[in-house]
């Protein structure tokens, strides 16, 4: 069933159309991708289907009482208010049903007579509470920022957050909602590889309602949309699958156009051909043939789009690249790197992964020589040029034009050879944009401009810091073509896992203390290694547990308790569990409706309310043992 849906959009910005007659419907339930170029209007596509933009023309249908969350790029939160509190206010629904269920059982309870006109609405509200995640949800705060790595700041105020921990709060205030559609704009953005893969799990096996992706992350777009659309010319293409499916699907279409287009063009030059021999009569069959050949010759050819190459010129290192003994980084108190050993040589491309705050950028900086070690050495080969991509695109002057940034950056001994424009080109810059001021740039361009300045200068080690931040999807893979290549060495931070595993050689992962270990092979090697050791630390911790617990048993006089009452003490939080779900089951009984007809309470209705209050005794009673077997334990 239709939950939301877009009919014939359209939305320009001056003289440029972005959308022209875009219609999609998302169905429950569904998991969909929105992929295009930087520029294509994917991000405003969301915001008007989330409601937060209006369209020119065109209409949204949003389903009766459907409950629709958008994440924004730049989210807004209220800056005087915790985090804990924000992300809160995605249980506002949930907080009103139960709030509405609770006040409307007590006026029963108070007011027999009322309950044949108040139980269908108690009866809504109770429904509304399972729609929304069921009857205990308070604990989901805490879990989800801890899943998201912000739960050491649930009680600062929001305002002192960076650009990253808000994206993260505010997705979290987001999945707390548990919404009927959930739109999100680029989710992954300031997530670690280990979150990322929680969130990918959450939105594909946990999560009950529609969910709409714009992303440039390939991986996740892969492991959870089951529909990809592209947004392209103004236009939405819609393709089954995820970004595989999507990729092979495309090129049927384009394949498809050409062939279109070139039997248009054949046809246009036989009809040419007919109509330059001017016959004499104009008989009404050669009229139409007329009409046919001028239709053909109106129809717009296909915009074939300017693709992008990622190319350099790339100077010879020599065997030896880095070699680091010993390396150690300190920030503050804190160790980021303690004793790293690591050589690279010449060809090798190494991913580096951890979360965030290890330290990832400030062993790039080590490396470039712009932060010293705390301890240790390291040694860079006689021959090596670093060229240094940061995330942020700090090093781009607003006051030069595009054209100055990379003409700057190519060698003096290469730019006898090297034409800046030719250049420039290959990275999507024509004429017209090779004019326009960096200042002028979107975030997509100067991401572009960022990395054709980096490859100018021949540099024949790349550190790069978050390199698919603001590309589109086939800029990436453009680059990922260069990099998986390239001639020199790598080191590159990002949590794009498709281009680890396309690209690098080896992984650096970041692991707690500051320790930094290093796998063999991409990223899919690396992952495989981790679920082992995972595997293997759970096996060692469940023997332990086993072993702690035969102690235990075998030492019971250590916990003060009798072996009557230590198995007594084992087995009665399952008692506990299932009286209270015995309380709750005879607790649901007192909402038929037939137990207060005539407006007066039945003697059956009696029945059911004496059984719960000794139900309710009987767990009040187990929990009180509970805590004296507990304490009498812990006393010795």
């Amino acid at each position: 069933m239709s939950v939301l849906a877009a009919i014939d959009v359209s939305k320009s910005f001056g003289a440029r159309s972005l959308l022209a007659g875009a219609s999609v419907t998302i169905d429950d339930g569904e998991r969909i991708g929105v992929v295009g170029r930087n520029g294509a209007g994917k991000s405003t596509f969301a915001k008007i289907l989330a409601g937060f933009e209006t369209a020119d023309t065109g209409s949204i249908a949003v389903r009766r009482g459907a409950r629709i969350a958008y994440l924004a790029q730049e989210p807004i939160l209220d800056a005087h208010r915790t985090v804990h509190a924000v992300v809160e206010d995605g249980l506002d629904a949930w907080l009103d049903a139960r709030r509405r269920h609770e006040e409307l059982t007590d006026r029963i309870g108070r007011e027999p007579a009322t309950a044949n006109a108040l139980l269908p609405e108690q009866l809504a509200a109770a429904a509304e509470i399972e729609r929304l995640g069921g009857w205990e949800r308070n604990h989901e705060v805490a879990s989800i920022l801890m899943h998201l790595g912000v739960a050491d700041v649930a009680d600062q105020s929001a305002g002192a957050l960076s650009g990253g921990q808000r994206r993260r709060v505010a997705l979290a205030r987001v999945i707390v909602g548990a919404p009927d559609v959930m739109i999100l704009d680029e989710p992954t953005n300031h997530l670690d590889a280990d979150t990322i893969d929680w969130l990918e799990n959450y939105l594909a096996l946990e999560f009950r309602g529609a969910v709409l992706l714009v992303t440039h992350d390939r991986w996740l777009l892969d492991r959870v949309a089951s529909r990809t659309l592209e947004i392209d010319g103004g236009k939405v293409y819609s393709y089954n699958g995820g970004y595989a499916d999507y990729l092979a699907a495309k090129a049927e279409r384009l394949a498809l156009e050409e062939r279109t287009e070139r039997n248009r063009q054949n046809f246009l030059r036989t009809e040419l051909e007919w109509l330059a021999r001017q016959p004499k009569a104009r008989t009404g069959k050669q009229k139409a043939r007329i009409s046919r050949a001028e239709a053909a010759r109106d129809v717009a050819p296909s915009r074939q789009d300017v693709r992008v190459v990622v190319s350099a010129e790339v100077s010879d290192t020599g065997r030896s690249v880095v070699d680091v003994r010993g390396l150690g980084i300190k920030m503050g108190d804190r160790w980021l790197v303690r004793d790293l050993d690591l050589a690279i040589t010449s060809g090798e491309r190494l991913g580096i992964v951890g979360p965030n705050g290890a330290g990832k950028t400030t062993l790039l900086r080590v490396v470039q020589g712009a932060v010293p070690p705390t301890q240790g050495a390291m040694v860079l080969g006689r021959r090596v040029r670093i060229g240094y991509l940061d995330q942020n695109r700090e090093g781009l002057d607003p006051d030069l034009t595009v054209l100055e940034t990379v003409a700057e950056a190519i060698p003096l001994v290469e730019k006898e050879r090297v034409d800046p424009r030719s250049y420039l080109e290959r990275f999507a810059f024509d004429g017209n944009a090779q004019k326009k001021r960096v200042s002028a740039l979107s975030g997509g361009e100067r991401a572009r401009l960022a990395l054709a300045r980096l490859l100018a200068c021949s540099a024949n080690l790349l550190l790069l810091d978050e390199p698919s931040n603001d590309l589109d999807t086939d800029t990436l893979s453009a680059l990922e073509d260069f990099l998986s290549t390239y001639e020199g060495s790598l080191l590159v931070v990002t949590h794009d896992r498709y281009l680890l595993d396309r690209v690098t050689t080896g992984i650096l992962c970041f692991e707690s203390n500051g320790r930094v270990t290093r796998y063999a092979g991409a990223y899919q090697a690396y992952a495989a290694a981790r679920s082992r050791i995972e595997e293997e630390r759970r096996k060692l911790q469940n023997a332990s547990n086993a072993d702690e617990k035969i102690a235990r048993r075998e030492n019971k006089k250590t916990s003060g308790l009798s072996k009557n009452e230590q198995r007594e003490l084992d087995g009665i939080m399952d008692r506990i569990d299932e009286a209270e779900r015995a309380a709750h089951a005879i607790e649901s009984e007192l909402g038929d409706p037939s137990l207060y007809a005539g407006g007066q309470e039945t003697p059956r209705a009696g029945e059911i309310r004496a059984r719960l209050d000794d139900a309710r005794a009987l767990a009040a009673k187990l929990t009180a043992r509970w805590e004296e077997l507990e304490a009498k334990k812990n006393a010795t």
